[in-house]
Formats: C-alpha cells, structure tokens, sequence
C-alpha cells in the first residue's frame, strides 16, 4: 500500500509500505478521506510531539472495514465508518471519570500509531478498546465524514461553556473551526453571531454570522461593544492560535461572561497575558477547551449526517498522498481553506 511518512519538519514521502497483518483483536480499514487540520499543518512545520519520526500523519479518517480480527464483535468487513484519534488508557483517574480527552496517558493516531495518511489504517485492539470508531449512514461522504472529527472539538467546547438560547457569542477567527463554531453558536439557539475574522472574510461570510467584523480595518473590541450596546458577549471563543485574541477575547465579555480559549498557541510562545482585574472585578471565567469524547463524535457525525453543518462550504480541496505538502502550502497561503485526502487519488 501507499503511504506518506513523515521523515522531519516539512519533509513527507510518500513509500511503499506492507499492509499491516491484522492481530485477533484488531481492525483493517480502508482510508477513503482524511482530513488535513491546522494541527497536522503545525505539526508538518514543527515536528511531531516527542520527536516523533517515521511515522504516518493524519487523524480526521473516513473509510470502510476491510478486516477484522476474529475477536472483534463489533464491526464487519463493509461497514462504513469515521475513525477519530484520540485514544485513552481507561485507567487514570481522569478516564475513571468519563474525561476521557484530559486521559493523563492521552495519545493520538497520526503521532502514536500510524495515521490516514495512507491506504490503509490498523486499528490495535487497544485503539478499539479505548478510542473512537463510529459507523456513518450510508448517505453520507466520505469526505463530509472527516469534518466529524474537528467538529466533535467545537461541539465539545460549546457544551462545556454552556452556550444557551438567546445569548450573544462572539468566535475570534474565520478559519474552518471558527466557521464550525458560528453554526453550532445558531444551533444552541443564540440570538446573535459575531465573527471576527482577518484573512478569510470572503469565506467566513458564506456562513451569514449576524455581524462579520474586518480586525484588520477595526478595531474588534470597540466594535463588539458597540455591537452589544456596551455590554460585551455572553461568551467569547478564540478559535485562532493567537495569544492577542485571547487578551481581546476578555475585553470583550461582559461581566459574568465566558470566554473559551479554543485555539492552542505555538508550541514555543505558549503564553499569553489576560486582564486579570476584568477577570476578577467582573467575574469572567476563562476555560480551556480540548477535544471530547466518544459520545460527542457521534454527535458531530448526526450533525452533518443530518444537514445541520453543510460539508461543502467548508471543503475546497481534495489531493492526493503525493501532493498533501502542496495542499498545505495552499492552506497556508489562504488559498485553500478545508483539505482533504484521497489516498486513491
């Protein structure tokens, strides 16, 4: 089979590799579609963690059973399913409490056993133990499939932040994710959307948030508070890798408001600097927000089954194992904005 191994920072191969021998307690599956994400974008420049090598990238996976072990009862060869990443050890006292996603032993496809970037993807009997493999309908694509996985992390966030009927929230970013997070905002019913955005307006405007804010020509936080009559947001999302949007970020709750830091920062400037007399004097909580659990993929996987987040406008790249460092080269540049690989191609 074909896969992309990635050998060092920005340096990926595309090899001829033996199809993984499936273990009695295992799963085979054919990749139809991977999501490329910001993460895999970071992780192509940067390095993966730990120093990682050698190894096959790629974590948003869509495909169909092609083997199973004669233990496995759950699946069958045929069945249509997402593969999403993260995999807990089920025995730290985070797991013991169902917060699978803090899982003290967390690792992840892609970094820790080879990826979608690929053929074919071996599932290890402790990845069908403790990660994530859900069936999709059958009327669903495959690529429209991936976007569950990256929209799990958005649904996640949003019910740990509590956003609720009638309230104002404001997404600082206008990538794919922050995009997610403006449909998810309209789902839970919030009266009213605000996104700030930079470098992708033209995109971020197909999803009609109810005030699209240019933070190159404006200034973001006078036009938040102009925009709720000086209140602020109810709750504040930064879905950018940005420590400036989250220092905006809190400047732009009301009191009592939440903000969600959704966006990591960069492995080597990851701090960042808050107003720590607005948190305090006006009550403001501030979260972090980290991937989700099996129940919540398949929440995400029923949103975009049932029409609620349309795959297509987020989608505007398919290409091939030989040519993902292109696609990442254009996502960078802003050309592309939601990538998808087709390791058929």
């Amino acid at each position: 089979m074909k896969a992309s191994v990635f050998l060092g920072a920005r340096h990926l191969e595309v090899r001829e590799v033996p199809v993984p021998a499936v273990a009695p307690d295992g799963m085979l599956v054919k990749v139809m579609a991977c999501g490329i994400c910001g993460s895999d974008i970071r992780n192509f420049v940067a390095g993966l963690r730990g120093g990682v090598s050698e190894q096959t990238m790629g974590h948003e996976i869509a495909g169909i059973v092609e083997q199973t072990g004669g233990d496995v009862q759950d699946y069958l060869p045929g069945d249509r399913v997402a593969v999403a990443p993260d995999v807990s050890c089920g025995g730290c006292i985070y797991c013991r409490q169902g917060l699978v996603n803090l899982c003290q032993n967390h690792r992840m496809l892609g970094t820790h056993w080879p990826g979608g970037f690929a053929q074919y993807v071996y599932l290890p009997g402790e990845v069908l133990r403790h990660g994530m493999v859900s069936r999709i309908p059958g009327h669903l694509k495959y690529g429209a499939a991936t976007l569950a996985e990256p929209l799990s992390s958005v649904i996640a966030a949003q019910e740990n932040a509590n956003v609720q009927l009638g309230e104002t929230v404001v997404v600082i970013g206008d990538g794919p994710i922050g995009c997610m997070h403006v449909e998810i905002a309209r789902a839970r019913g919030a009266s009213k959307v605000i996104l700030v955005g930079l470098s992708r307006l033209r995109f971020a405007r197909e999803f009609v948030p109810d005030l699209l804010i240019d933070a190159a020509s404006q200034d973001p936080v006078k036009a938040v508070l102009t925009a709720t009559e000086g209140l602020g947001a109810d709750v504040v999302i930064t879905a950018l890798p940005v420590a400036a949007a989250q220092a905006q970020a809190v400047q732009m709750a009301r009191k009592r408001g939440r903000v969600v830091l959704f966006g990591g920062l960069p492995k080597d400037k990851p701090h960042t600097t808050l107003d720590g007399n607005r948190i305090h004097y006006d009550e403001i909580v501030v979260m972090g927000a980290f991937s989700y659990t099996l129940e919540t993929n398949r929440k995400a996987i029923a949103a975009i089954a049932n029409g609620l987040i349309q795959p297509d406008r987020y989608i505007t790249h398919v290409v091939g194992l030989d040519e993902i460092p292109e696609g990442i080269d254009a996502a960078q540049s802003g050309k592309a904005v939601k990538l998808v690989v087709d390791p058929w191609r």
